[in-house]
């Protein structure tokens, strides 16, 4: 007797099997007629498999009639075709194995619905929810898909550091690793830390982007990506914002701004087909009960041709809208979520990119335009979503690479490596990065970041 997950015990094609199927029940009810109904469900899917236990089971009193929300069991039988509505099968069962109970008296996921805002307080319970279930099956398919994107065309996986000496932001907003006693660090004589002593002998933090190591790895490969965990101490209490977040991160060597736009339009093109293709129930149920608009924003990233806008004629529209923005537009600013939104949903009416940006508010190592006032930045921006990935074709020239980092207020010399891909057979180079969770909000509608990654990290948050 084969064990089968639910998913593929509920298609019409598994009638006939003699199957063994192990989860955890959603609901039990019990019927005068002496058999009782249960709806299991494995997390292979968002629906449950029904299963049929007459009471003529021998530890139907003992065993079943015990079965609560939330317990786990193994059943054994017969899956046949359902004449119920809205499924393909139900597995008449011959042997019930109950392997743990859950008290319906404190098992906090009893039928009735529950908040976001509670589910949050119950991390480790929320994935045997729907709608958590669905947020991980789409997490998995999304990262799935990234890999096979990039696989495809040739890049080569690469892993860089988590624990880095380098801020590739320059912002200053990173958490810092140390073995020091806080209590009694050890001072220099002019009473500042000595970091010699540290584990690593300086200062050293968690990493808020690799793109800086990748870029060594793109400038020998050719075309790398890296994805894994990255950190902002940034105190951003906010529904877009985590402390911890995944990013996939591709440079690509011999490439300039439009291959880099072509590349990101092709990759978020691929991220929205294969969630549509293959996790359509998930994506019905966020339709249903999360944002109604989720098929229409996918569909859109999916089928239409990304706009492209410079910033400066992006900054035009804007002025020239007359819309009351809260944040009012003026060439130089930053874009807004509501500026973003105004382009894509009302300007242009689909997804957009909006390039060439003003050097004030873009990082040093972004490659400086012919003008002297822009950079060639990069910013994807989807509808109801706003800037979905960022990136730059980078800075390759040496002299004007030094003189960007000085006037960002970094000391070339402590960045001597990096400089080195400049000085010996320097060559354009372009990337971007995405973070999975801003992601994973997009394609399932969620409206809290804290929503899409199992154990959210924020300020003042660090539980599980």
């Amino acid at each position: 007797m084969d064990w089968l997950p639910v998913v593929k015990a509920r298609r019409a094609e598994s009638a006939g099997s003699h199957v063994e199927i192990r989860g955890w029940v959603r609901t039990r009810r019990d019927s005068k007629g002496g058999f009782s109904f249960l709806e299991i469900n494995d997390g292979s899917c968002l629906g449950n498999l029904q299963v049929v236990v007459p009471a003529s089971l021998s530890n139907y009193t003992t065993d079943v009639l015990r079965l609560s929300v939330g317990a786990s069991a193994i059943v054994r039988g017969e899956l046949k075709a359902s004449p119920g509505k809205g499924q393909s099968t139900e597995l008449a069962a011959t042997e019930v194995v109950v392997l743990g109970l859950a008290d319906p008296a404190t098992y906090p996921l009893q039928k009735k619905g529950a908040s976001l805002e509670f589910l949050r307080t119950i991390a480790h319970l929320r994935p045997r929810t729907n709608t958590f279930g669905a947020v991980s099956r789409v997490r998995n398919q999304v990262c799935a898909s990234i890999h096979a994107f990039f696989q495809e065309r040739g890049f080569l996986y690469v892993n860089t550091p988590i624990i880095t000496a380098s801020d590739c932001e320059g912002a200053g907003q990173m958490f810092r690793v140390t073995t020091l006693d806080p209590d009694k660090p050890p001072r220099l004589p002019n009473g500042t830390i000595d970091h010699s002593q540290d584990f690593f002998g300086k200062q050293t933090h968690l990493t808020v982007s690799g793109q800086l190591e990748g870029e060594t790895l793109a400038c020998a490969l050719g075309r790398i990506y890296t994805f894994g965990p990255t950190f902002r101490a940034e105190n951003s209490n906010t529904t877009r914002h985590l402390s911890e977040f995944w990013m996939v991160e591709p440079e690509v060597a011999f490439f300039q701004l439009e291959d880099n736009m072509d590349l990101a339009e092709a990759f978020l093109r691929r991220l929205a087909t294969d969630a549509l293709n293959n996790c359509q129930e998930d994506i019905d149920f966020f339709v249903e009960r999360v944002d109604p608009h989720v098929r229409t924003t996918l569909t859109a990233l999916a089928e239409q041709p990304f706009a492209r806008i410079s910033y400066t004629e992006a900054v035009a529209k804007l002025e020239a809208s007359g819309e009351a923005f809260e944040h009012p537009v003026k060439w130089g600013i930053d874009l807004q979520s509501e500026h973003e939104r105004w382009l894509t949903e009302k300007h242009v009416g689909r997804p957009a990119i909006v390039h060439d940006y003003p050097k004030e508010i873009k990082a040093f190592y972004m490659r400086l335009s012919d003008d002297g006032r822009t950079v060639r930045a990069m910013d994807v921006l989807a509808p109801r979503v706003g800037e979905i990935i960022g990136g730059s074709q980078r800075e390759e020239r040496l002299p004007v690479l030094e003189e960007r980092m000085r006037a960002s207020g970094l000391e070339p010399e402590a960045y001597s490596w990096y400089l080195d891909l400049r000085r010996y057979g320097t060559v354009p180079h372009a990337g971007f990065g995405l973070g999975l969770e801003r992601a994973v909000q997009m394609i399932t509608g969620m409206t809290n970041i804290r929503d899409v990654i199992p154990f959210p990290r924020a300020p003042r948050l660090a539980d599980f």
